[in-house]
């Protein structure tokens, strides 16, 4: 599953698009910069986010915690997709932006294997190094300290599914005797996570009930209602708690990792800035995730509230 899924819930975020607020501000072009904050040297730090809830709420955080920690920054939401956002950091035009780190190192390097998250963190520190094949410029950015918390694909299941047949794990399914069905986008009949991944690295024969919502609400009701044993949701989907799914758990590293991680500019990476943000990415679980996107999709609440009630609960 792609990461356009997000234009699932990018309506949310479109509404921000159309406010633009720029740290209370208004301002009618998402990459426009004013005088505190347009290059990497200013003693202001401008934080971009892409187009989805999810990750305008992390730029918030980022911004909430970054002010309290004394250092001055602007939020510059709901920039666009990866090649929008990433040509603002290269230009200065924002110096800071929370990413995904297997879809930032497949941005910067399409040759790159890695899967689990140690892996896809040390290739991904060097493409940054390197500059990614021009769209950064080397040595002018990094990533700090990832997060534990992903936002991806995810095979899920009914909990009465897991205990009716003791399955924790992809490798579990196996030993399953009925036949399995998985509901996903069609593009999961030939994707390497898909089915092909499932027969090629844990030997499980399955097929795929294609459902084009992108693990949506119709790919829910397929598996609430049996008709797939299989769903591939995104990890930090508020359905999953919603309704006490059990995501299982992949130690072949079968889908790429993509943990939270900050991605900087160089030269405004001072040590306050470091410290601020590596602590808070150590406490952004998986959970902490689906908490944050519950709170935007479920309890309608701004992103700014989201961040601003997260950072204080967090002592940031």
């Amino acid at each position: 599953m792609a990461r356009t899924r997000k234009g699932l819930i990018a309506a949310a975020g479109a509404l921000g698009l159309a406010a633009l607020v720029l740290t209370g501000c208004s301002n009618g072009n998402p990459l426009s910069s004013d005088d505190s904050g347009s290059t990497g040297s200013s003693k202001t730090i401008t934080i971009g986010s892409a187009a989805f809830p999810e990750n305008e709420i992390l730029a918030y955080i980022y911004a909430d915690a970054l002010d309290n920690a004394g250092v001055k920054t602007a939020v510059k939401p709901n920039i666009g997709q990866r090649d929008r956002y990433i040509a603002a950091l290269k230009s200065g035009e924002i110096q800071l932006v929370p990413e995904y780190t297997g879809n930032l190192l497949q941005f910067l390097d399409a040759s790159a294997t890695a899967t689990s998250s140690d892996d896809v963190y040390a290739a991904l520190q060097a493409a940054t190094k390197s500059g990614g094949s021009g769209k950064l410029d080397a040595d002018k950015a990094e990533v700090l300290e990832q997060s534990p918390g992903q936002d991806a694909d995810s095979y899920n299941v009914t909990k009465k599914f897991s205990d009716d047949n003791n399955v924790k794990s992809l490798a579990d399914l196996k030993n399953v005797t009925t036949p399995l069905k998985v509901g996903a986008n069609p593009e999961f009949a030939t994707r390497p996570y898909g089915i092909p991944g499932l027969k090629s690295t844990y030997g499980v024969d399955a097929t795929l009930t294609p459902i084009s919502d992108s693990g949506g609400p119709n790919t829910l009701k397929a598996l609430l209602d049996g008709d797939v044993q299989l769903a591939d949701i995104y990890s930090t989907t508020p359905s999953i708690k919603q309704n006490d799914l059990v995501t299982l758990a992949d130690p072949e590293h079968l889908i790429g990792a993509q943990n939270v991680v900050p991605l900087i500019a160089t030269a405004s990476a001072s040590s306050k800035v470091t410290d601020t943000l590596n602590k808070l990415s150590a406490k952004i679980t998986t959970d902490v995730l689906i908490d944050l996107n519950t709170k935007s999709s479920v309890d309608k609440q701004s992103a700014q509230q989201i961040a601003k009630d997260w950072v204080k609960a967090n002592g940031f």
